[in-house]
C-alpha cells in the first residue's frame, strides 16, 4: 500500500511564517485520489477491506472507495444533520477557506495541483460526490456521527483507520492530552495501522510536541513512524504520521 512515486525536495521554512485562521474545525473535504497521495494508499489493495475516515467532513474518500468494492465507513461530528444542513457547512466552510488561500498564496506548494483554481474545483468535486451519497449511506451506516476522542466503533473494527486535517493542523484548538487521547482512541478502533495526515500545524511547521507524543505512545503499546508521502499542497504536508499497536 505504500507508495513508491518519487518524493518532492523539502522547502525550506522561512523565519517568520503566516498561517491559516482556524478558530474552528473547518466541514472540508478532498478525493479518494488525493487521499491516496497523502495516505500513500493503493486503493485496488483496499477492495474487500474495511477503512475508517475520521473527521472526514465532506470527503468523498468513503463514496469513491465504497463503489471501488471497500466497506468504506466515514465519522464526522456533523453526520446527523439533513443534507441541506450539511450543504449549507460546504458553502460557507470553502468560502472562508478558499479565500484565506487566495489571501496567502505563500502557504501553498503546487507539487499536487497546477493552481489553487485546480484545487478548488476537485475539493468541490469532492463535497458534491459526498452530498449526493450522504442520505443512503447515512441510512446504511456508511456516514456515522462521532468525534476524536470516543468514537461509536468497536476495538479492532477497522483494517486500516485514516485521519486528515484534524490533529496536527488544528494545535492551537485541541491540547496535548487531546492529541495523546486522540492517537490512543485511533489505534483502538483499528486492527491495522492508523495514518494521520498532515504532521504540521496551520503554520507549515512540525507539531512542536511529536516526540512527547510519539514517546508516551509508545509507553501506551504504539509503535509510531513518520513517513514521507509523494504529495504537498499546503507548506509543510509532506509526511504522514503512521501508528500500529506494538509488536508483543
Amino acid at each position: 500500500m505504500i507508495s513508491t512515486a518519487p518524493l518532492p525536495s523539502p522547502v525550506p521554512l522561512p523565519t517568520t511564517l503566516s498561517r491559516l485562521d482556524l478558530p474552528s474545525v473547518s466541514f472540508f473535504g478532498r478525493t479518494l485520489a488525493e487521499y491516496s497521495q497523502f495516505f500513500a494508499l493503493d486503493p485496488v489493495t483496499l477492495r474487500g477491506r474495511a477503512v475508517l475516515d475520521v473527521a472526514a467532513g465532506p470527503a468523498s474518500f468513503t463514496a469513491e472507495a465504497f463503489r471501488r468494492g471497500v466497506d468504506a465507513v466515514a465519522v464526522d461530528p456533523l453526520y446527523g444533520c439533513t443534507p441541506d444542513a450539511l450543504a449549507t457547512h460546504v458553502a460557507l466552510d470553502y468560502a472562508r477557506m478558499f479565500a484565506q488561500l487566495r489571501a496567502k498564496p505563500e502557504l501553498l506548494r503546487f507539487r499536487s495541483f497546477p493552481s489553487l483554481e485546480a484545487a478548488e474545483l476537485d475539493r468541490r468535486a469532492a463535497a458534491d460526490r459526498f452530498l449526493a451519497d450522504y442520505e443512503s449511506g447515512f441510512l446504511h451506516s456508511r456516514y456515522v456521527g462521532g468525534a476524536l476522542p470516543h468514537l461509536p466503533f468497536f476495538d479492532g473494527a477497522f483494517d486500516l483507520v485514516l485521519c486528515a486535517h484534524l490533529l496536527f493542523i488544528y494545535n492551537r484548538k485541541f491540547d496535548y492530552d487531546w492529541h495523546l487521547a486522540a492517537c490512543r482512541e485511533l489505534v483502538r478502533v483499528s486492527a491495522g495501522e492508523v495514518r494521520i495526515h498532515p504532521v504540521c500545524g496551520a503554520d507549515g511547521r512540525p507539531y512542536a510536541e511529536l516526540n512527547r507524543l510519539r514517546r508516551d505512545l509508545q509507553a501506551a503499546g504504539i509503535a509510531s513512524k513518520v513517513t514521507p508521502v509523494a504529495y504537498e499542497f499546503f507548506r509543510g504536508t509532506s509526511s504522514m504520521l503512521v501508528l500500529q499497536r506494538a509488536a508483543a
